[in-house]
Formats: structure tokens, C-alpha cells, sequence
């Protein structure tokens, strides 16, 4: 009698562990994954920035880490980028945005600022800021990652802060920077 009862239980217990996996494999993905549809994906080609690949990847990383609707990837070799990085011997400089899938956008990581003291990490960032459509905000201080070479040589914050988050991920929610071209406006960053 008692052997019977517990096979009763597993074989209940059975029934409802396939009852409830069968309805979480019916059931409709999460927020969560809906949501990786609607990021737009940018690609940067940074093949011609010798000596900033360091410096490009922890800050399209930081990027990535901050904002939800927009990633960062590297180009395949041989593909078209929207974002273009060149190495130069003068002040870094970029193409002001938001670039657009399809569009395309240049950022200049100047070597001329490296050589007075600025930090590679947070110029690469802030350049990428320009590209994703945030101005400069000078004056400013170290933690508004736009507010570039004002904060002063010593400042190495290669964060956008919350308010420069939310500004990116409104430029890009629903997509709607499809529509929009990019300013096209040269933003240099010398003081």
C-alpha cells in the first residue's frame, strides 16, 4: 500500500514537472529578449588608428556597457563601418552624429592631445560620444565624459555619465535614427 501511494506521488509530481515545463516552452519570450530587436547595431572600422586599438576598445566597451539600444562592433575586414577611425598628428576630432546604419561618420583620435597629457581611453570615448550625437558640454567637469579636454589633462573618465546615457538612448530608441541623418557638423576638440 505504501509503494503505491509513492508511486501515486512521483507520478503525480511527474505529470505536473511536465505540465510546467511544457508551458514555459509556450510561453512568450521575455521583455527582455523583445527588446535586443529593436538595438541598432553600428560597426567602426578602426584599421587605420595604429596605436589607439587599446584605447578604441575600452571605449567602445564602455560604451557598450552604458547604454541598452545602441552596440559597438568592429567591422569585418573589407566592410563598409559607420564609424571610421583614423589615427592623426593634430587634435582629435569627429563628424558630429548620430550616425545612422548605412550612414557614416569619421573620428580623428589626434595625437596632438596625447602629447600634452590627455588620457588615449577617454579621448577614444569621448570621440565615439560625437559620433553617437552628444556635443561637447564645455566647460565641464571629469565626470561628464563630454566634456573633454575642459575637465583638464588629468581627468582619465572614459564614462558617459547617466544624463549623457539617456540622451544616446533617446537619439536611438525605436530605431527612429534610421530617420534621422546624421549633423555632419566637425566638432574639433582643441581648447
Amino acid at each position: 500500500m505504501q509503494k503505491s501511494l509513492w508511486l501515486k506521488t512521483a507520478g503525480t509530481a511527474a505529470a505536473i514537472t511536465l505540465a510546467a515545463t511544457t508551458a514555459a516552452q509556450a510561453a512568450p519570450a521575455p521583455a527582455d529578449s523583445m527588446s535586443a530587436a529593436a538595438v541598432v547595431t553600428l560597426r567602426y572600422d578602426d584599421s587605420r588608428a595604429a596605436g589607439w586599438e587599446s584605447a578604441i576598445a575600452a571605449g567602445v566597451a564602455s560604451w557598450n556597457a552604458n547604454i541598452d539600444n545602441v552596440e559597438l562592433v568592429e567591422a569585418a575586414p573589407g566592410t563598409r563601418a559607420e564609424i571610421v577611425i583614423v589615427a592623426t598628428t593634430g587634435w582629435p576630432q569627429a563628424i558630429l552624429g548620430p550616425v545612422r546604419p548605412g550612414g557614416q561618420v569619421r573620428v580623428e583620435l589626434g595625437s596632438q592631445a596625447v602629447s600634452q597629457g590627455y588620457n588615449k581611453t577617454r579621448i577614444a570615448a569621448h570621440e565615439l560620444g560625437h559620433s553617437l550625437g552628444l556635443p561637447d558640454t564645455k566647460p565641464g567637469p571629469c565626470s561628464q565624459l563630454m566634456s573633454g579636454s575642459s575637465a583638464g589633462t588629468g581627468c582619465t573618465n572614459a564614462v558617459p555619465n547617466l544624463t549623457e546615457q539617456a540622451r544616446v538612448e533617446s537619439l536611438y530608441a525605436n530605431r527612429l535614427t534610421a530617420l534621422v541623418p546624421a549633423d555632419g557638423r566637425t566638432v574639433v576638440d582643441a581648447r
